[in-house]
């Protein structure tokens, strides 16, 4: 398996080995080992996964102080365009985001370390996301930012007439009435 650290620290795109033969495929999705060996020691505890159709776009969320999670993410079928926002305090990349397009063709996975918000886009006309937490889901303690904050000046890659969203992202507090808050700075400053 390879690893490319993105322009946001800590974050990693993984490429995963694949053998092929005239059966089909086989990979490894996680190694422990491999990610100790290149220095990344997480513990994940639990496992999610959810379907959508073309247009949805779930983010940017996040969960608070002890709450916050790291994330291993993928799509098993189907096409996301998958969003990191670092909300680390005093990050040099503070505000900034990446995006990686993550698909059942190309295997690869996104490593998502705890500090930072998360969302994605459905590109293809249905597709199945998967990911590892290294903590537990608490509903009281999660956050969220609006997907579509123009000081983000995130490209989702979907016609937003066409984009299916909760209520609870259509009414996320923009990045900037977020990150004055008290409760976003015990969050964004690796309180965890």
């Amino acid at each position: 398996m390879n690893l490319f650290e993105t322009v946001l620290a800590g974050v990693y795109i993984i490429e995963p080995t694949l053998f092929r033969d005239a059966r089909g495929y086989f990979y490894e999705s996680y190694n422990r080992n491999a990610f100790e060996k290149a220095g990344l020691h997480y513990t994940f505890v639990q496992d999610n996964q959810s379907m959508s159709s073309y247009g949805t776009i779930r983010g940017i969320h996040f969960q608070k102080g002890d709450y916050a999670q790291a994330k291993l993410v993928r799509a098993l079928q189907g096409t996301i365009l998958d969003i990191v926002v670092d909300l680390r305090a005093g990050s040099p990349t503070y505000g900034r985001h990446v995006s990686v397009e993550l698909s059942g063709d190309n295997h690869r996975q996104l490593l998502i370390p705890r500090g930072f918000g998360h969302g994605f886009s459905v590109l293809s006309e249905t597709a199945v996301f998967a990911y590892k937490c290294d903590n537990f889901y608490a509903p009281a303690h999660e956050g969220s930012v609006r997907f579509d904050d123009p000081e983000l000046a995130i490209d989702w890659r979907i016609d937003m007439k066409k984009a299916l969203l909760s209520d609870k992202d259509r009414q996320a507090p923009d990045f900037r009435t977020y990150s004055q808050s008290p409760a976003f700075h015990y969050f964004a400053a690796g309180k965890a």
